[in-house]
């Protein structure tokens, strides 16, 4: 016999889980939403975007202390930096986050179950205490929506301890500065944490197995990022692999053989932090039990609207195929809802944009150019420089460009990226455009204020055409 019933009962709390719930709840859907944390937002708020970026923004603030705000003739003296400290801000932001999403719980009528969720037959799921200690209790309900994203990757012979050979998680909480981090992996996590550690004083060597970093973004913005990583300095040794690790008194000996093959080499290091991507977290769910199917590496298949072969059960986010971003977990946890409200849910692949959050920034939205020529698709590219621009001048943050993509024939945008400062706001535009299909000319003729970072992408939209005005 079940303790209550739902319309929906949403399994995660992470961006995905806690979107849904709200908006299942403002479409007059009874709602309860299970996580195993007590505290909601999932990854992404605990021990991911969130903290990730209250680093970043801390250390960045103390490279313009240290090393820019002499150019605007401040002089700073006696610097020091205070990790505790900065650790403490870290986890006062996601705290005061994680409240926020109670809250906003609280205001919808969205119950929060601290738990661990099983399905154990249609429309029913069984919620374990998380320490095991206390009576499970049996939910009912009509729909149900797996929200349970995902977890880091593992790497064999670099078994994570968190101590000595790291996950994100346990990156984001060093108390104490390495003298030398090893970084598996040169993706977004990888260079943003890396970039944390390298910034407070470790040595920083990112290896990554394929030949560039950043090897899903486009090929001008792998290599402009590589080389302005480099000259803050990133050591980077592309087209290798890590292929184990041992203790060897106070410090970590890794393993590294070129992907061609090769010798082997070592590498002594404090720490190493593996960010080779992460895997959906779909297992004890008792999906094999109810019949949802999963593919080999543990994402459940799903149709248009959301659901799985087994009616009433629904997958979004990073247990799904798709890129693994937290908004892109939100847009598709929304049209989830609405379309089961008889609405019409709506996610743009397409106009998903993708951002690393390093100094500078790097941003992509749409088709990359290499995409792009390996379908034959005949299209113009415009550029524009940062360096050209008067407010990153003004900003002393003139590295980087935008670039973008359109239709050879239509003009439609396909693409855009740009490497430079606040390029994660930036690509906001260019988003925008892609859904509305917007054509390069629009971007053009669309009056922007001068002087601000924006008017690189009206001078990139002009350079489509080749009348780009300030370069």
């Amino acid at each position: 016999m079940s303790d209550q019933r739902y319309d929906l009962i949403v399994i995660g709390a992470g961006p995905g889980g806690y979107a849904a719930a709200i908006r299942a709840a403002q479409l007059g859907f009874s709602v309860a939403c299970i996580d195993k944390r007590a505290t909601w937002g999932g990854t992404c708020l605990n021990v991911g975007c969130i903290p990730s970026k209250a680093l970043l923004e801390s250390t960045e603030r103390l490279v313009e202390a240290r090393d820019h705000l002499g150019d605007h003739g401040i002089g700073v003296e006696g610097l020091s930096v205070d990790l505790p400290a900065m650790q403490a801000r870290k986890d006062k932001v996601v705290g005061d986050l994680t409240k926020g999403i109670a809250f906003l719980f609280r205001k919808n009528g969205v119950d929060g179950i601290t738990g661990r969720a099983r399905i154990v037959g249609p429309g029913r799921i069984q919620v374990d205490p998380v320490d095991g200690t206390g009576e499970a209790r049996v939910l009912e309900c009509d729909r149900i929506l797996i929200a349970t994203g995902s977890e880091p990757a593992a790497l064999e012979g670099l078994p994570i301890d968190e101590t000595s050979i790291l996950s994100s998680t346990g990156a984001l909480s060093l108390q104490i500065v390495p003298g030398h981090l090893v970084v598996v992996g040169g993706g977004y996590i990888g260079l943003e944490l890396g970039s944390v550690w390298q910034r407070l004083g470790a040595k920083v060597t990112v290896v990554e197995y394929l030949d560039r970093i950043l090897p899903a973004m486009d090929g001008e913005v792998s290599a402009q990022m590589a080389r302005l990583l480099e000259r803050q300095g990133m050591a980077f040794r592309t087209a290798t692999r890590a292929v184990g690790a041992e203790r060897r008194g106070d410090s970590l000996r890794v393993a590294l053989e070129p992907v061609e093959g090769g010798d082997c080499e070592t590498v002594d290091c404090d720490a190493a932090l593996v960010a080779v991507g992460r895997r959906p977290f779909t297992e004890g769910l008792g999906l094999e039990q109810v019949g949802v199917e999963r593919d080999n590496r543990g994402f459940v298949a799903v149709d248009r609207r959301f659901e799985t072969d087994v009616k009433g059960i629904f997958a979004v986010g990073d247990a799904i195929p798709g890129p693994m971003l937290a908004h892109k977990a939100e847009e598709e946890g929304i049209a989830a809802v609405e379309t089961m409200a008889g609405q019409a849910g709506h996610v743009n692949y397409d106009s998903i944009p993708g951002v690393v959050y390093t100094a500078p920034e790097a941003a992509s939205v749409g088709r990359t150019e290499e995409e792009l020529n390996e379908e034959g698709r005949p299209v113009k590219v415009g550029r524009f420089p940062f360096s050209a621009n008067a407010r990153a001048r003004g900003k002393g943050a003139g590295d980087g460009f935008v670039k973008i993509l359109a239709d050879a024939d239509t003009d439609a945008v396909l693409g855009a990226h740009i490497v430079g400062p606040e390029a994660g706001t930036m690509i906001a535009e260019l988003a925008l455009a892609i859904e509305f299909g917007a054509s390069s000319e629009d971007i053009a003729r669309t009056c922007h204020a001068h002087p601000t970072l924006n008017e690189a992408v009206k001078e990139a939209a002009l350079a489509v055409e080749g009348r780009q005005i300030h370069l």
